[in-house]
């Protein structure tokens, strides 16, 4: 009972005494290490030992533990933390149904992302919920297969979503009042390296809208032509469509970066829109649907689905949206026009969708005679008639 000093390798909690830690296997040398945390440890009028992190001031960690101390000698029953209380479960289960998190456009991932942490966190108490188990859970997902493709580990920008999801419920709960301490503070996040070099061949696309099903098949054309995110196209409504202006204007609360932008319209996508329409549709009605009502797993599944079907590997409906920024720069339009349609705000986030083919390096060296078309010319002046009619821009 008195004060402890937290070991920041292991995080054990040593007496201000020890000179190294005493976990086994640590050993870490803490008379030389000048960034101590410290933390309180008192029995309340229960008998029950409870502990504190106070922080990096000494003095403060001495004076809350003397008032811990005057209290119980006094009698006193002294407001019990939150921490000591409450366990993640009942914690989860308020974020989740609080309005702002219900209104955010990542909800479904903050649900999917809470079912992943209740079997590790939900039965704990809040207080038992320190860095070191925020890391041993970040290590346990890092060894798991990924639910997107069971052959792969799950990779570091999932995991870092997941303990962002964490940091978020704790911090809102600190301001709350419902815990004292977010046990995700200083835990820095894993280096992401999920930049994608994929993109869809002219025969792969052929493939795959031959296995789609007729829902499907104007969903990913449009994502093939204009590079909307799937979430874009989802979730868009008839009064975002002008087919008379040839443009999509998304609103800010559709986009990812929440503001609108205009999406220019090919002649062919023009058509297919018509045809999608019926009648006069109200504004607010979604323009895909499924069995006449917006399904938007039924619309996920199929793609996946459609994907398997057509043996194409590797492949996910996101790289849509990177073959048509690289098809759009293939065929010379200026890098801020692109932007403009796709919405990214910054180049160095913008060039990560462009892949520069073997045949355009070669050509570099002399591999294409001058005025000869490359083979990814090719592919998006010479065969695009062989699935879709040619693209005519109805306005840049």
């Amino acid at each position: 009972m008195g004060l402890l000093v937290e070991c920041p390798k292991c995080h054990r909690r040593n007496s201000p005494k020890a000179r190294t830690c005493r976990s086994e296997g640590c050993g870490f040398n803490l008379s030389k290490y000048s960034g101590r945390v410290y933390w309180i440890e008192w029995y309340n009028l229960d008998g029950e030992r409870e502990r504190k992190r106070i922080g990096p001031n000494k003095e403060a960690a001495e004076q809350e533990l003397r008032s811990k101390l005057s209290a119980k000698a006094e009698g006193r029953h002294i407001k019990k933390s939150p921490d000591a209380k409450t366990r993640f479960k009942a914690l989860a289960e308020w974020y989740i149904k609080l309005p702002e998190v219900k209104a955010k456009h990542s909800y479904k991932r903050d649900e999917q992302t809470l079912k992943r942490l209740q079997p590790y966190l939900g039965e704990r108490l809040l207080k038992d919920i320190t860095p070191a188990t925020v890391e041993a859970y970040r290590q346990k997902r890092l060894s798991e297969p990924s639910g997107r493709s069971p052959k792969n580990l799950t990779c570091p920008a999932t995991v870092n979503r997941e303990i962002a999801c964490l940091k978020t419920i704790f911090n809102k709960a600190i301001k709350d009042g419902r815990a004292e301490h977010n046990p995700c503070q200083g835990v820095r996040m894993l280096k992401e390296n999920n930049e994608r070099d994929r993109v869809l061949s002219l025969e792969e696309y052929a493939r795959l809208l031959a296995h789609c099903p007729a829902h499907l098949k104007p969903v990913v054309k449009l994502a093939y032509h204009t590079g909307m995110r799937q979430g874009e196209i989802l979730s868009l409504t008839w009064g975002e469509v002008d087919l008379r202006g040839g443009f999509i204007h998304l609103r800010p609360e559709h986009c990812k970066t929440k503001e609108g932008r205009a999406i220019p319209l090919s002649r062919e996508m023009v058509d297919m829109l018509k045809a999608l329409r019926q009648g006069l549709p109200l504004p607010q009605v979604q323009v895909f649907t499924y069995a006449g009502r917006c399904s938007v797993g039924s619309i996920k599944r199929a793609f996946v689905s459609a994907v398997k079907k057509a043996g194409i590997e590797d492949f996910t409906f996101h790289d849509l949206r990177h073959t048509a920024i690289n098809n759009w720069r293939l065929q010379g339009h200026d890098y801020f026009r692109i932007m403009a349609a796709t919405g990214h705000k910054t180049l160095s986030v913008f060039k990560r969708y462009n892949t520069v083919s073997k045949e355009e390096l070669k050509a570099l060296v002399g591999g294409s005679r001058q005025g000869e078309k490359t083979g990814s010319d090719r592919h998006l002046y010479g065969h695009h008639e062989n699935l879709d009619t040619k693209q005519e821009a109805v306005s840049h």
